[in-house]
Parts: C-alpha cells; sequence; structure tokens
C-alpha cells in the first residue's frame, strides 16, 4: 500500500540528523509511535561514530508467540543492513533488542538516505516476522492443537484481526469500528465497492474478499466486546498460493495495514467531499455577488440618466391601483333600495291619504 511507509518517519528524521551533523551531537531520546511502539536513540559526543538504538513492541499474538524475538526474526533485522547493524545482547533493559550502529558503515553521497530508511523499518520487519511465521502453518501437514481456533492478532489495541487457520488456506477477518456515523457510511459503501471489483475476472488472482454486518461463523464463541462493531466484518479467504515465495511479504503488509487503510480512505473521502462543497458554495455567492452588483448599477444608471423617473414610476403605479380599486368598488357596490312588483299598484290602491284644505276648517262640537 502506497499510502502507508514501512519506515518509521520520526526514527528517520533523527538518525539523518545524527548521521550528517557538522559537528558531534550527544542524542538520548524517546519515542512512542502508533501500536505502542517505543524507540530509544542514545549517541554521545566521544564517539559519534557509533549510536544505539533499542526498540519495544508488543507481541503481534499473545499466547502463540513468545514476548522475546525469535530467532528468526533476529536473521530478518541483521539483513536489513549487515556491514551497518549489529545486535547487541543482552538488550537495553526494559526493551526487547537493541542494534548497534556504525553510521562511518553508511555509504557516503545520495545513498545513505536509503540505507537510513532501510535501518527505519525495523519495527515493521519485526511485526512482519511473526505474522510470517504464523501463515507458514498453512501448508504444515502436522495438526495442531486448536487449528481451526481463530488467533485474535493485535497491531493496535482498539483495532484487532482473527486469523483461522485450516487446511490450505487463511480466514482473515476485520472487525471495523468507528466513531461516527458519516465514516461509517463512508466505509460501508468502499465495502461494497471492494466485493464487487474483487469478484470481477480482472482480480480473479487476489483472495476473494466478503463483507457481512454480522460476524462470520468462524468467529462464533468469541467475547462480545471484539464482535461489537458498527462498519461490519470484512473476511478475506487467502490460499497457499498468496503467501509463496515474493508474494508472501505483500500479503503480511497488505494484513497488517488494512485498517489504517480503510480509515486513510475514509479520511481522503471527507476531505474531498468538503473541498467540493467549499467550492460549490464559493461560486454560488460569487454568482449572487454578481447579480447584486448589475442590479446596483442598472439602479445607479436611472437616477443619474433619468432624475424624474423614479416620480412618474411612482405616480403612474397609483392611478393604475386607484383605477383598479375604483373598477372594484363598482363591481361589488350594494344596493340598498328594494324594487318590489305590484307594490307601486297596491300603494295606488290601498294607501290613499284624505286631502285636507288648507282655507279652512270645522270645528267639531
Amino acid at each position: 500500500m502506497a499510502c502507508i511507509e514501512r519506515s518509521s518517519p520520526a526514527l528517520k528524521q533523527i538518525l539523518l540528523r545524527l548521521y550528517s551533523a557538522e559537528k558531534p551531537l550527544e542524542i538520548d531520546h524517546h519515542l512512542c509511535e502508533f501500536g505502542s511502539v517505543q524507540y530509544h536513540i542514545q549517541s554521545q559526543a566521544s564517539n559519534p561514530l557509533v549510536a544505539y538504538l533499542s526498540i519495544s513492541t508488543p507481541s503481534l499474538c499473545h499466547g502463540v508467540l513468545q514476548n522475546e524475538i525469535s530467532s528468526y526474526t533476529i536473521e530478518m533485522v541483521k539483513r536489513l543492513c549487515p556491514e551497518v547493524v549489529e545486535i547487541v545482547k543482552p538488550a537495553r533493559e526494559g526493551y526487547q533488542l537493541t542494534l548497534r550502529l556504525n553510521l562511518n558503515q553508511i555509504p557516503p553521497g545520495k545513498d545513505y538516505v536509503k540505507v537510513i530508511g532501510d535501518i527505519s523499518t525495523v519495527q515493521s520487519v519485526i511485526l512482519s516476522s511473526q505474522l510470517k511465521e504464523i501463515l507458514w502453518n498453512v501448508n504444515s501437514d502436522v495438526t495442531m492443537q486448536g487449528m481451526f481456533k481463530p488467533i485474535k492478532l493485535v497491531y493496535h489495541p482498539r483495532e484487532p484481526f482473527f486469523i483461522i487457520m485450516q487446511p490450505q488456506r487463511i480466514i482473515a477477518v476485520f472487525p471495523i469500528r468507528f466513531k461516527e456515523k458519516s465514516d461509517v457510511i463512508i466505509a460501508t459503501t468502499f465495502f461494497q465497492e471492494l466485493v464487487d471489483v474483487g469478484s470481477s475476472d480482472k482480480w480473479a488472482k487476489a483472495p476473494p474478499c466478503t463483507w457481512s454486518a454480522i460476524p462470520p461463523p468462524e468467529l462464533r464463541g468469541e467475547t462480545l466486546e471484539d464482535l461489537s462493531t458498527n462498519g461490519g466484518f470484512v473476511t478475506f479467504d487467502i490460499s497457499s498460493r498468496h503467501i509463496e515465495d515474493k508474494r508472501l511479504d505483500k500479503t503480511v503488509w497488505n494484513l497488517l495495514n488494512f485498517n489504517a487503510y480503510v480509515r486513510y480512505h475514509v479520511k481522503s473521502t471527507k476531505g474531498y467531499i468538503q473541498r467540493r462543497m467549499r467550492k460549490r458554495l464559493k461560486n454560488l455567492v460569487q454568482v449572487l455577488h454578481h447579480t447584486n452588483s448589475e442590479e446596483n448599477e442598472q439602479t445607479k444608471q436611472h437616477q443619474v440618466g433619468y432624475p424624474y423617473t423614479k416620480k412618474h414610476v411612482r405616480s403612474s403605479k397609483y392611478n393604475i391601483l386607484k383605477q383598479r380599486c375604483g373598477n372594484l368598488g363598482r363591481k361589488i357596490k350594494m344596493h340598498f333600495r328594494l324594487r318590489i312588483h305590484g307594490f307601486g299598484r297596491f300603494r295606488q290602491r290601498w294607501l290613499r291619504f284624505p286631502k285636507f284644505s288648507s282655507k279652512g276648517y270645522t270645528k267639531l262640537e
């Protein structure tokens, strides 16, 4: 995986500084890195050509491999740079391995960067060696006790994964956990695409991959704490041909860093989405500013070129509104004088009042 470096960036920086220093440096430095790894770098100004590097890393599998570094792992460490690296026995107290670095044996020029980079990969060499010793048992004809029982491997305390050894194949199961719901959605989509791509003819030689929201049957009997996830379970079916010759180192490194690769993908996807949202928002704001500026320019042109336009517009609007209100009033006007047919004839016939003469009157006795 190109995004995961085998060498320790902090350790590499300190060793480069120590090697390229113009004056002798006296260093007594402690480092702590991912996976509870601890380094101790020590160099004295009286002997600047020699440095001591001590490393302590937790065992990848408790109960299967001993906490002490195996002979195979020691041989793999010696192969890093045989002329530069020497193993000191016994190791420094509190550490599993102590290396003596002969800085004067590092070739000058551009090659020294590569040599120091190889020395900085000592922790990945130790972990890879431990996992290789487990995977080699897939071709063993000797029946081991609990062969089909899942082996819990802990590269990071919060990110364990399981290896189930079966005849002629190995099953690797990764429980996926996230703190945020958005990360779960992105990771679930990624797993579904990974399964679809892995089942295609183009990647037929790759280990088959499956994803499930529930634990696979191979993890039956494990603790509830290990099976409590929100991102599901990713399973790889590794056959014997995937751990032969040069493929073994690549398979081991991919298994150790699968969790880190998933988190890297989720983080990159979230960053891409946020960049697109900011770019989209910026474009919308520019469009709004452009529209407002055009309206302001048109308003200024009307006010400067036509001083009476505003007043004329107001008066015309008032006249139109008044006319419409008048038409509406005439339509809904109510006539309070009621007309009853035949009431005039009835009044002439029955409602006649006597006429009195205004010239005189007769006194009633």
